[in-house]
C-alpha cells in the first residue's frame, strides 16, 4: 500500500472542505418525502404527512395509522375502493371525490361536505352522516341490504333532490 503523503497547507486545504462539505449537510432542509394532506380551512395547515406517492394511498395510510383526518381537504380525491373503515373525516371536503366502492363502514363524516362525491357502490353501515352536506351525491349503482339510520334519512333524501314537508 502507498502512503499519500500532503503537505501542511494542502492537509488544513483539505480539512476546510470537509468543514464547509459538513455546514452544507447540517443546514440542510429536506423535504418531505410523499403526499401533504391538508386542512380544507387553512392551506398552510398539515392534517397528515403520508409517505405515499397517490391520495388514496395517503389516506389509507393515514386511516391505518390512526391519523385523525377532521377538516381534511379532499375534494377531488379518486379515493374508489379505498379502506376508509372508522376513519375520522368529520368536517372533511370530499366535494366531488371519487369514493366508488369504497369501504367507509363506521366512518365519523359528520358535517363532511360530499356535495357531488360519488359513493355508488360504497359501505356506508355505520357511518355518521349527522350534519353531512349531500347535495347532488350519487349513491347509485349496486343495489341492496344496505341499511340506513333513521337519522340519516333526511339527509339522504335531500341528496336525492327531495324536500321534507310536514303533513
Amino acid at each position: 500500500m502507498s502512503k499519500l503523503k500532503l503537505s501542511k497547507e494542502e492537509a488544513l486545504a483539505k480539512i476546510e472542505e470537509l468543514k464547509q462539505y459538513v455546514d452544507e449537510v447540517d443546514n440542510k432542509v429536506e423535504e418531505p418525502i410523499g403526499i401533504a394532506i391538508k386542512s380544507r380551512y387553512d392551506e398552510s395547515t398539515i392534517v397528515y404527512q403520508s409517505t405515499k406517492a397517490t391520495i388514496k394511498e395517503a389516506v389509507e395510510e393515514a386511516v391505518s395509522s390512526g391519523a385523525d383526518l377532521n377538516g381534511a381537504d379532499l375534494h377531488d380525491s379518486n379515493l374508489s375502493g379505498a379502506n376508509l373503515r372508522y376513519s375520522n373525516l368529520r368536517d372533511a371536503d370530499l366535494r366531488d371525490a371519487d369514493l366508488r366502492g369504497a369501504d367507509l363502514h363506521g366512518a365519523n363524516l359528520h358535517g363532511a361536505d360530499l356535495c357531488g362525491a360519488d359513493l355508488r357502490g360504497a359501505d356506508l353501515s355505520g357511518a355518521d352522516l349527522h350534519g353531512a352536506e349531500l347535495q347532488s351525491v350519487k349513491f347509485f349503482g349496486k343495489g341492496g341490504g344496505r341499511e340506513l339510520k333513521r337519522s340519516q334519512l333526511v339527509d339522504f333524501l335531500h341528496a336525492l333532490g327531495f324536500n321534507i314537508i310536514e303533513d
